[in-house]
């Protein structure tokens, strides 16, 4: 009996600990489905808790108010993809290679997935709320530039690539954004194959250095 009871003291922590990531994932994902239905101005804490099944007061043992959810929620979602980009910083593979990598991980991890409505939020809403649009250029997108500068820059080296593409990096990503914006507005009356486009745009690119 007093084996057991031990055991049973030793397994509480983790249960406890695993509630609680459950409580935290689900309030997270249903900060998500409100964003995104509502933008980040409209959307209301209470309807954050109601739609994860828990008080509204359990939100506060997480998150310190909505501007920090929001901000974990960028964490969370978008950290992974970051540091999938960043690794292909010393890929030794070539540079037209390395673009189509970068063009199905765009499309499967981000423009396929939930992470879609974190850019659609940025780009809607972040000049209404600058210190949003300052920690996703702090904590996504500089890092992605930084990334992608030191390839690129490398590539227009070997003159795999124009200058002015190790320059801007942001004309190697706007293809990206077209996709989100286009989908979103005009989707319904014209779908983009937001795939072909991207690879048709890795192509030109190329293609110019080709000929």
């Amino acid at each position: 009996m007093a084996r057991t009871a031990t055991r049973r003291k030793a397994a509480d922590p983790r249960r406890r600990d695993a509630r609680k990531s459950e409580r935290r994932d689900a309030i997270l994902a249903a900060a998500l489905d409100e964003f995104s239905a509502q933008g980040f101005a409209a959307t209301r804490l209470d309807d954050v808790a109601r739609r994860a099944g828990v008080a509204k007061g359990t939100i506060y043992l997480y998150f310190r108010d909505k501007e920090a959810l929001f901000q974990e929620l960028v964490r969370s979602l978008l950290t992974p993809v970051v540091g999938s980009i960043e690794a292909l910083r010393d890929a030794d593979i070539p540079m037209r290679v390395l673009a189509s990598r970068l063009v199905d991980l765009f499309v499967d991890e981000i423009f396929g997935t939930q992470r879609r409505d974190v850019i659609r939020l940025m780009i809607s809403e972040g000049r209404r709320f600058p210190k949003l649009a300052e920690f996703y250029h702090r904590e996504v997108l500089s890092r992605i530039m930084a990334a992608m500068r030191a390839v690129l820059a490398r590539a227009a080296a070997r003159g795999d690539v124009p200058e002015a593409l190790a320059n801007f990096p942001q004309l190697l990503a706007a293809p990206g954004i077209v996709a989100v914006v286009w989908s979103d507005l005009f989707g319904k009356y014209e779908p983009l194959d937001v795939r072909a486009m991207m690879q048709a745009h890795v192509d030109i690119v190329f293609r110019s250095q080709d000929s």
